[in-house]
């Protein structure tokens, strides 16, 4: 680690990118944004890098910044436009369709359709080649490996100049040697080309889905190297030795050149650090069942935290594509800022998933947007301010409530029913996020705090209010900037899991106990590699069981100690309660449904140091200091406009109340207060929303 004074986290969006730079001799925390940039994601990047750091002042010097910690959305977005390239696959013989079989997953139903039609293939069948060798489920070798047909196979992908290249084999999670063999043959015969392993990858059963992630790493490793390699160019000012990580999927950080290797665990690293930010902020405010909401400009992401600690998943996907490794729980909604309010063919109010996103933008932007999106709908109802940013972006009232007029008369509404007819969808379409990460998971909404962030997150809490029917909101300091905060509070974090299908009755604990050690060897090697040294590091294990005959599983904390009956038992106990809590039943007793043990999983933690938040002055009781005037809002479509104060959030200090109808501002993001509402500043200079 360098010895500098400074922790960046910076944070791109599809409008904007934030950043945050914590001075950790003073606590200061300097918070800015920048536009994205689409075309090239590392300019914005610079962008904002200059940008916060020239709010430190001259003292400014390559020594002092400590770390830059990144969350990006390069791998996604590739994914969610399906522009994975032309990537080859090799596989077992015999096994060539297995992505055309791929599962009987149809989403949301039928719908209106007869029949369901799988989406298009990821490879084509004439970029799968397939290379004689075969193990069983336990390693052994059935057929030896063909070593002439590996070369073949390789020297035709470079003929054909197939130059990303995914490699599973049957069972290579049990036994690695084939899938080795055959990497060290692609490289000799092929060695411009990109090669995934999926023993590397995802050492876990299930075929289609190893081989499916295997692939989607494969297509987005060449554009996340370039992307990296573009950052670290442009970072050229700064100290050599300076860190440089990012935001995986899982919850945790990675340097910059572990992410490069394996590029599809940064799927989701944006939405991961918005949640561990609200779950740091919140936990210090005394919270620890919490939902999230991270509305940005292209679509809003919720997670549950529980204990300070966001839900992981194995089951999640990118765009139609599944992608099975460890990702925070997250589900995306296309409800942002930059949605866009359409007409379905039959004549009713739409908005979203299509986003205008940062370029051109909504039509208030003037940037050439032509249609209607959120973010014209907050703006014609004086909800947000004329201004953005500090007055950095200008917003332009009159071509947001052209854009409604012609929308609305085609609807046959009036421009204020209209732009809050899309807010109200907005509103439900967010709450229908947050119940899929709740009540479809067995969980009461009215246990949790919602916690609202990001640029647009905050602006319609209070109809959200209304509809989940929580009984409080937080709203954190700076909570445009939260998802870049968030990066600054996380760890190193290392995935590593092997597939062991046992049942509980039959354990072989002596076994387990081997692979447990051998995930543990793993994890502290790659700490090491990541400079961690030995007693600083942490070890977490966890186990994926079911009952036997079921198809999916549940995962599970394993204590320390030596795998034993004894602590066997505990796991076993400990599936039977999450079943309970999760499905509303459980097998506990019933030597008809044994439990059975599917994979073993080892996290390596590397512990960094998170920011102290500050404390507020408490205040003088007057609130009235923080008011910058007043202006019309439209908080309902029922109603007209009526005089609502607004408030200049920096002002508010620990204890005021701001009852509403009233609008809180700030650099990044705005509360619209609804009548009947009211936000209490804590000590962490969080709003706290109740009803009044």
């Amino acid at each position: 680690m360098t010895a500098g004074w400074l922790r960046i986290g910076i944070d791109t969006g599809g409008t904007f990118t934030d950043v945050v730079a914590y001075d950790e001799r003073t606590g200061h925390l300097a918070v800015t944004k920048t536009p994205t940039t689409p075309a090239d994601p590392s300019l914005g990047f610079t962008d904002g890098l200059v940008k916060v750091l020239a709010q430190f002042g001259p003292d400014y010097g390559p020594g002092q910044v400590a770390a830059i910690s990144h969350g990006t959305t390069i791998a996604t977005n590739q994914l969610l436009e399906g522009k994975t390239g032309r990537l080859g696959f090799v596989t077992t013989a015999g096994f060539e369709f297995i992505l055309e079989i791929a599962r009987q997953s149809v989403p949301d139903g039928y719908g209106n359709s007869y029949f369901w039609v799988k989406p298009p293939r990821i490879v084509p069948p004439d970029l799968v080649k397939t290379v004689a060798g075969r193990l069983d489920h336990t390693g052994a070798e059935i057929v030896p490996f063909d070593a002439a047909g590996a070369a073949a196979a390789a020297r035709w992908f470079r003929e054909n100049d197939v130059n990303a290249i995914g490699v599973c084999f049957l069972h290579s999670y049990a036994n690695t040697e084939h899938e080795r063999r055959m990497a060290d043959i692609l490289a000799a015969e092929h060695p411009g080309a990109v090669v995934s392993v999926s023993s590397q990858v995802l050492r876990e059963y299930r075929e289609y889905e190893r081989s499916m992630t295997t692939l989607l790493d494969a297509a987005v490793k060449p554009t996340v190297a370039r992307y990296l390699r573009a950052i670290g160019d442009r970072l050229g000012t700064l100290d050599a030795s300076t860190p440089f990580y990012v935001m995986k999927s899982n919850g945790g950080v990675v340097s910059a050149a572990e992410a490069a290797r394996q590029p599809i665990t940064t799927v989701l690293s944006g939405p991961a650090a918005g949640a561990l930010g609200a779950a740091f902020v919140a936990r210090a405010a005394g919270i620890d069942r919490v939902l999230t909401c991270d509305g940005g400009g292209t679509s809003t992401d919720v997670a549950v935290v529980h204990d300070g600690e966001p839900a992981l998943t194995t089951e999640g996907s990118v765009g139609g594509y599944p992608a099975m490794i460890p990702m925070v729980d997250v589900v995306t909604v296309g409800a942002g800022g930059g949605s866009i309010a359409w007409i379905s063919p039959e004549g009713a109010l739409k908005v979203g998933p299509r986003s205008a996103g940062a370029d051109p933008g909504p039509l208030c932007y003037g940037r050439g947007g032509t249609e209607v999106t959120v973010t014209d709908a907050h703006l014609a109802l004086g909800r947000t301010p004329a201004q953005l940013l500090g007055g950095e972006l200008r917003l332009d009232p009159d071509a947001a409530r052209a854009g409604l007029a012609g929308l609305a008369g085609r609807l046959g509404l009036s421009e204020r029913e209209c732009a809050s007819g899309i807010l109200e969808i907005t509103a439900w379409n967010q709450a229908n996020a947050v119940r899929q990460v709740t009540v479809k998971r067995g969980l009461d909404i009215r246990d949790f705090t919602l916690v609202t962030f990001g640029g647009s997150g905050s602006l319609l809490l209070c109809p959200l209010m209304d509809v989940l029917g929580v009984r409080e909101v937080l709203v954190p300091i700076n909570p445009g900037n939260l998802s870049a905060f968030g990066l600054l509070t996380v760890d190193v974090r290392l995935d590593f899991v092997r597939t062991w299908v046992r049942r509980h009755d039959l354990l072989d604990c002596q076994a387990g106990e081997s692979v447990f050690r051998q995930l543990a060897a793993q994890a502290q090697a790659g700490l090491a590699g990541q400079g961690f040294d030995a007693d600083r590091w942490r070890l977490v294990r966890s186990a994926d069981l079911r009952y036997f005959g079921q198809a999916c599983e549940v995962r599970v904390p394993v204590p320390g100690g030596v795998f034993d009956a004894g602590l066997a038992g505990q796991v076993a106990d400990g599936f039977h309660d999450a079943h309970l809590a999760l499905y509303g039943y459980d097998f506990r007793g019933d030597a008809r449904q044994p439990v059975e043990w599917v994979n073993l999983r080892v996290t390596g933690i590397g512990p960094i140091r998170r920011p102290v938040l500050a404390e507020l002055k408490p205040g003088d009781g007057n609130q009235e200091r923080a008011r910058t005037g007043s202006r019309a809002v439209c908080f309902s479509r029922s109603d007209d406009f009526i005089p609502a104060g607004v408030y200049w959030r920096p002002e508010l200090a620990c204890g005021d109340t701001v009852a509403g109808p009233a609008v809180i501002e700030e650099f990044g993001a705005t509360v619209p207060l609804h009548p009947g509402f009211a936000a209490r500043v804590d000590r962490l200079g969080n709003l706290r929303v109740t009803r009044q």
